[in-house]
């Protein structure tokens, strides 16, 4: 009796703490919500592999010419495959303008919003990152 008491309490335990765990990985306060950064540049990098999306690109500062790598983040590839995307659908060496919460950190990142591709915008309403 005292065994089926400690296994159903550690049980509880353990499993009142892992959703707690697992919300805390789609946590976006390392992200500046309060305002859109946009960057247009050349995608170096197209990852369409879970857990998330990531898009590498080459940024031209406007200021200095010096390039910056910018990186961007998107949902998963299943989420983003509900609205047509493919591994294909981004190339390297394609132009992009990216928008969207930028780190607070000052690094070049983001999680990603909203993609231009050929002045258009591609879907990205797929799911939540």
């Amino acid at each position: 009796m005292r065994n089926n008491l400690v296994a159903c309490l550690t049980a509880w335990v353990v499993f009142s703490v892992l959703p707690g765990a697992a919300f805390a990985h789609h946590g976006g306060a390392a992200y500046d919500t309060s305002k859109m950064t946009t960057v247009t540049g050349t995608v170096t990098e197209f990852e369409f592999t879970n857990p998330h999306v990531i898009i590498g690109m080459d940024v031209k500062d406007p200021a200095t010419g010096k390039i910056e790598k910018w990186q961007g983040e998107l949902t998963s590839p299943n989420h983003l495959s509900r609205v047509d995307w493919t591994k294909d659908t981004i190339k390297v060496g394609d132009g992009l303008t990216m928008s969207g919460a930028a780190l607070k950190s000052g690094a070049a990142a983001m999680a990603i919003r909203k993609i231009m591709k050929n002045g258009e915008e591609i879907s990205t309403s797929g799911g939540d990152n």
